[in-house]
């Protein structure tokens, strides 16, 4: 037998912390779980979005394609949409380009402007870029505009996140 005696006080001093502990724990394990639950899921699709354009239809001509893609922020799920500009160029290469202007962010769209039919135009303040997203100088863009890394698959063209421009 120990020679060190509990006394009644340190007893449930003891019982009651434990007890106590046990109980804030049970409550605070559900709160914990709910915060931090979106952040350890694990992410069910890829980097790349489809887009309902199949590969084979892409023309010299700049298209503007629409897709859509379900976007998950903690607990809330909502569709998104997003836009693009996607035409082949003379090598017969894909090019994806962002609608974003780079000046204000406004939107761009390929030849509505009449005095420059093969540009895209930027109606909030004329601002205008050539066929292949470069920025007219003397417009306001000082950028050109976003490209939109992409793969085939199945035949339909898929689209990453948008980029800067990588110089040349």
């Amino acid at each position: 037998m120990s020679k060190h005696r509990v006394s009644r006080r340190q007893f449930l001093s003891y019982t009651l912390t434990g007890v106590g502990g046990f109980m804030a724990a049970g409550m605070l394990m559900p709160m914990v779980r709910f915060a931090i639950d979106p952040v350890l899921k694990a992410k069910t699709g890829g980097d790349y979005i489809a887009t309902p354009l199949k590969v084979a239809d892409i023309t010299t001509e700049p298209t503007r394609v629409d897709y859509t893609y379900e976007q998950v922020d903690a607990w809330y799920k909502s569709d998104v949409t997003e836009t693009a500009w996607v035409y082949k160029d003379e090598q017969d290469n894909i090019v994806a380009l962002s609608p974003v202007c780079k000046h204000l962010g406004c939107t761009v769209a390929f030849a509505t402007d009449e005095a420059h039919p093969d540009q895209f135009f930027c109606p909030c303040h004329n601002g205008r870029y050539t066929k292949d997203g470069t920025n007219v100088k003397g417009t306001p863009p000082m950028a050109p505009l976003d490209v939109y890394p992409f793969q085939e698959k199945d035949g339909y063209l898929y689209l990453g996140k948008a980029e800067p421009r990588k110089e040349a």
